[in-house]
């Protein structure tokens, strides 16, 4: 616990909100979109791309699309849960400590990942998954703690600018380690193999050390509202009816989650297959291209999503957050038809920087934008439950859909197009939204 306590709205304790995006944000970057992905594939044969796990045959994607699935299924599950829990206990941060440590020894553990012992390594790549998503549903909520209305969507982008910052700055290394594996004493045929390894490390060990000063200065959490028991359990389900109650009472915050969990489905989907669809659709020429590409394009998302993010918030100064959201979806939804015909690395480098610029945006100001439309009340954990329960949701529907339709036409292209829809009726529903603003 820290010597001083930092009253709400205090720069030191709004730029320690933010700094934890620093620390964790290594995680989806180089774990979720760049290195992992390449690194699982180099371990299958090209004539033999399936494995047997818990009984079943699957092929190399469909294992890690299942259970990257099922891990949300539960982050939804247990999320109301726990942070009915935490704030009736008042001890939030304790809860966002364990997730974190739990995600990043999983990070840790992957340096081990291999097809001999597929069950232990999907066991690590579950708690990297869960540890990272998990932590969220209690840093998020602690926007309405620490900040005020009028500084949540400056805070909130800088959290997202600090935490692409960071995750690019660890990823640069690491792919320098990849190119010049010798530089580090790297060597032989396995020599990247070994070096992707090491940048799983570097991703636990990051996480670990650059959460210190968050927890050290972020709050325990809310007053305690009572002592620890076995009827624990049951207070934090009575305190998550009661939020759903306000919830049904407040038509801005609901109707807002509406549509957030619609457009989130395509936005998530997107982030999690870019890769995967570079790979598959577009034309690099060699191995060694593709790799450099990929990497290259990822970087690239992650820089111009920095300038996203703080452009959406000055806009959202000027115009206010729904119009802004309505314009952003609308980017979304034409980078869906165009990524029908994207085919060149040049083309695909175009479209990965667009989508950096509107994925920034909609991520930070979605979440300042759902922190201002809560009511006045103590259980911010509880409020940002639904919020990260709709956005799990979202994506176990999202990745599902998907993958059916990649499935049924054997293209992602097709599946891509398909996200347009949900970005269409998330514009509508944003509309919806505006008449609860007053004027």
């Amino acid at each position: 616990m820290p010597k001083k306590k930092y009253k709400k709205g205090h720069s030191k304790l709004l730029n320690a909100w933010a700094f934890y995006d620093w620390a964790n944000s290594v995680y989806p970057l180089t774990i979720t979109s760049a290195i992992f992905p390449i690194f699982y594939s180099s371990l299958f044969l090209d004539e033999i791309r399936t494995v047997k796990a818990f009984g079943i045959v699957f092929n190399d994607t469909s294992l890690i699309t299942l259970l990257t699935s099922f891990t949300f299924i539960i982050i939804a599950f247990i999320s109301p849960l726990l942070s009915g829990i935490a704030d009736y206990m008042g001890n939030k941060k304790r809860f966002m400590q364990f997730f974190c440590y739990f995600g990043a020894a999983g990070c840790i553990g992957l340096y081990w990942f291999s097809l001999d012992k597929i069950h232990l390594s999907l066991l690590f790549y579950f708690m990297g998954l869960l540890g990272f998503w998990g932590s969220l549903v209690f840093y998020n909520s602690f926007l309405p703690d620490i900040a005020f209305p009028n500084q949540q969507d400056a805070i909130s982008a800088k959290g997202f600018s600090l935490g692409y910052t960071g995750s690019v700055i660890l990823l640069v290394f690491n792919v320098i380690m990849l190119m010049r594996p010798d530089w580090f004493g790297l060597v032989g045929e396995n020599a990247q193999i070994d070096a992707m390894r090491i940048a799983f490390l570097t991703v636990g060990i990051w996480w670990i050390i650059f959460s210190q000063y968050p927890f050290r200065v972020l709050p325990k959490g809310n007053k305690n509202k009572g002592i620890l028991s076995k009827d624990i359990f049951w207070k934090g389900f009575k305190e998550l009816h009661s939020v759903w109650k306000e919830l049904d009472d407040n038509k801005r915050l609901k109707s807002f989650l509406r549509a957030f969990f619609v457009y989130s489905m395509a936005v998530q989907t997107i982030m999690f297959v870019a890769v995967y669809f570079g790979e598959k659709e577009i034309n690099w020429g060699s191995t060694s291209a593709k790799f450099t590409g990929l990497v290259l394009s990822i970087l690239l998302i992650q820089i111009v999503a920095i300038i996203g993010a703080n452009l959406t918030s000055k806009l959202s100064e000027k115009k206010g957050n729904i119009p802004v959201l309505i314009g952003i979806n609308s980017i979304w939804m034409l980078l869906c038809f165009y990524g029908y015909f994207v085919e060149s690395p040049i083309q695909f480098y175009f479209t990965a920087g667009a989508v950096g610029l509107v994925m920034g945006g909609v991520q930070s100001l979605s979440r300042s934008t759902y922190s201002k439309f809560l009511p006045e009340t103590q259980d911010t954990t509880s409020y940002f439950s639904f919020y990260d329960v709709t956005e799990k949701i979202g994506i176990v529907i999202g990745m599902g859909i998907f993958g059916l339709i990649d499935l049924k036409f054997d293209s992602m292209r097709n599946a891509i197009v398909f996200l347009f829809v949900f970005f269409l009726i998330g514009i509508y529903l944003l509309f919806r939204v505006k008449k609860y603003i007053p004027k």
